[in-house]
């Protein structure tokens, strides 16, 4: 339900607040929390980080990835931040629509 994956960020206590009460990071993880509620198999996350600073892209990184274990889902990311990139099992890079690189475990493929 909503209100338990809002309790699994850590803003069940903020239910009842609109999004402009909220500050950017609280805004990034009630969308974790809507994307997790309805038990998807794949979550797709595009820039999740990318109007956040350092520190709270980070925790929000932290999260979306502890929140994809809990639920077993598979976590599509679209980024241009190779420090998020790093994250992830699989990194596949395009430039100008292209395909250039598939990373998996390391290894350009």
């Amino acid at each position: 339900t909503a209100q338990r994956e809002l309790e699994a960020v850590g803003l069940g206590h903020r239910v009842t607040h609109y999004p402009s009460q909220l500050s950017g990071g609280e805004q990034q993880r009630v969308a974790i929390a809507r994307a997790m509620a309805p038990g998807p198999e794949i979550i797709f996350a595009d820039e999740p980080t990318g109007n956040l600073d350092g520190a709270t892209g980070e925790a929000i990184i932290d999260l979306l990835f502890s929140r994809q274990r809990a639920s077993g889902a598979t976590l599509l990311i679209i980024t241009h931040d190779p420090s998020l990139a790093t994250h992830c099992d699989r990194v596949i890079e395009m430039r100008d629509g292209v395909i250039v690189a598939d990373r998996s475990g390391g290894a350009v493929q």
